[in-house]
């Protein structure tokens, strides 16, 4: 009886082997042998297979975004050209933390994941077996990935995880400014009050008073909120503190790192907003309200009524009152110097974990070649912004244009409507970079223009290290009582003040909360960071 069901078993796996040469998910391991046999596989050239391969490809969109980037005309002929068919399961933000969690604990996963938003390093860090380590497979199958790691060692740095290997592709797209949120105020209000755009703290307070006191929106009313919104740390730009990543760790100047919640600089920039506060030049509202609230000052229907912020791009912060404002240079700090957050390669360039292949595709070499063609200047600003003949445009002198977006469309949004936008699989070299050329009068183009008062004062980012599964344990457990207190007394402190009187109670109780042992944790991921070669 055990002998007759031991046959029956076997006669089932080894027909699954055999009906599988159309679906790429079926098993956890496949050998190379069973990808060229099976399939037909070539290391090189189109197709990649000659019998059609079918992979359920995951990636997780914003909201309610859809799945209409599947139109892109790029990825439906990538489909004809490799003879890899794509069957996409595509999950929305609102409830993925939820799903995730669930299809993390069935222990198979679709054959490849696109985007970073889809999994987390942590994701990746506690799940290893589900994630396929693509070191070989990079060096075999993907010669354009190949020239991505080198042009840019940050890159090969950012998707190397703790025990040295690559479970994640990364991402190169240096066609982004280096400053993030740039200042912007209202011109319209600086015209009317005849002031001149603010260079120094000093000067900013000075316009900031005017705009609260002298009805500059002209409405009758006392309506004005000078500065708006500093949930984020970009009001303490001019004192040096560029938190690009959200993680309250600076790279100094001289390469050594900080938690600036303790820093003297710090303890100087809240008492500037305390300041501002006080005088009644930052919404009062400041530390209630979410962002629904904030949109909706920035865009109130009457009248403008924010003088001052910080943001992407004036017009995508401010609706129809966006010709009122302008983006300016940093505003000088104490010490006299300018900073910006950014970062030096590009805003957002370069990241990891833009595409998986999972231990349950049963053809990775497959699956390999396919992410590969991503990896070229016309695959990347197709995925970026939409494909080309609906959103760009390749002009007879070989370079790259992009028409406007349809009326009622802001530019971002048709990007992220027609393409991956920041969540695929992209590089563009220094020498295809050349041959795009943005409009700098709306999206990307225009971030690139204002960008460039910005760009030469953007600071080293602490950049985004991995950390190993233990303090992938650890972190969370510190980073939610630190960030809560740090948050909380600092929003006291610009409220109330006594930030004199409460400072080094604040840094004993941190202490005593585990900072040590979190600024060590960041420290090693660094350190590990820089040691990739």
């Amino acid at each position: 009886m055990k002998k007759a069901l031991k046959r029956s078993i076997s006669f089932v796996v080894l027909a699954g082997v055999l009906c599988g040469g159309m679906i790429g998910c079926k098993g956890k391991d496949a050998t190379k042998h069973n990808t060229e046999k099976a399939n037909g596989f070539q290391t090189k050239g189109l197709p990649i297979v000659k019998k059609p391969v079918t992979f359920k490809v995951l990636t997780m969109r914003w909201a309610n975004m859809g799945d209409s980037f599947t139109k892109n005309k790029w990825l439906q002929d990538l489909e004809t050209k490799t003879n890899v068919k794509i069957k996409w399961e595509i999950k929305s933000s609102n409830d993925w933390d939820t799903q995730k969690q669930v299809l993390l604990s069935s222990g198979e996963l679709p054959d490849i994941i696109i985007g970073d938003g889809t999994f987390s390093d942590s994701d990746i860090v506690n799940n290893e077996s589900l994630f396929r380590p693509v070191d070989d497979l990079v060096k075999k199958y993907m010669p354009n990935y190949q020239t991505a790691l080198r042009e840019y060692p940050d890159l090969k740095k950012t998707v190397t995880f703790p025990d040295g290997k690559m479970y994640s592709f990364g991402s190169a797209f240096p066609i982004l400014p280096k400053v993030c949120n740039q200042p912007i105020i209202n011109k319209t209000w600086l015209k009317k009050l005849g002031m001149k755009e603010p260079t120094t703290i000093d000067e900013l307070e000075k316009v900031l008073q005017a705009f609260k006191t002298k009805d500059p929106n002209g409405n009758g009313k006392a309506d004005e909120i000078p500065i708006i919104d500093i949930a984020s740390m970009d009001l303490l730009n001019p004192f040096g503190i560029t938190d690009l990543n959200g993680n309250n760790m600076i790279v100094k100047g001289d390469g050594s790192l900080e938690y600036y919640p303790t820093s003297e600089q710090y303890k100087a920039g809240i008492k500037w907003l305390q300041k501002l506060y006080s005088e009644g030049l930052i919404d009062r509202e400041a530390f209630t309200e979410d962002a629904t609230m904030v949109t909706s000052k920035r865009q109130a229907p009457d009248a403008a009524r924010v003088g001052f912020t910080y943001a992407w791009t004036p017009d995508a912060t401010f609706g129809k009152w966006s010709s009122q404002y302008e983006a300016i240079a940093p505003i000088k700090g104490p010490d006299g110097k300018q900073y910006a957050s950014g970062d030096p390669n590009g805003n957002g360039s370069i990241g990891r974990n833009s595409a998986e292949i999972s231990t349950s595709c049963k053809y990775p070499e497959v699956a390999a070649r396919w992410i590969d063609q991503f990896y070229t200047g016309e695959a990347s600003i197709q995925n970026f912004w939409g494909a080309i003949g609906t959103v760009v445009k390749k002009n007879s002198d070989n370079t790259y244009t992009l028409n406007d977006p349809p009326k009622g469309t802001s530019a971002d949004a048709w990007y992220w409507d027609q393409s991956l936008r920041s969540f695929s699989p992209k590089y563009i070299s220094a020498d295809f970079k050349k041959k795009i050329k943005l409009s700098p009068k709306s999206g990307d183009g225009l971030k690139i223009e204002l960008g460039k008062l910005g760009d030469p004062y953007v600071t080293t980012p602490f950049p985004k290290v991995m950390y190993t599964n233990d303090e992938n344990e650890e972190l969370p457990t510190l980073t939610t009582d630190i960030n809560t207190y740090v948050q909380q007394t600092r929003a006291k402190w610009i409220i109330k003040g006594g930030i004199d009187q409460g400072w080094d109670a604040y840094v004993k109780k941190l202490k005593d909360m585990g900072l040590d042992k979190l600024v060590k944790i960041y420290t090693d991921g660094y350190n590990r960071y820089e040691k990739v070669k």
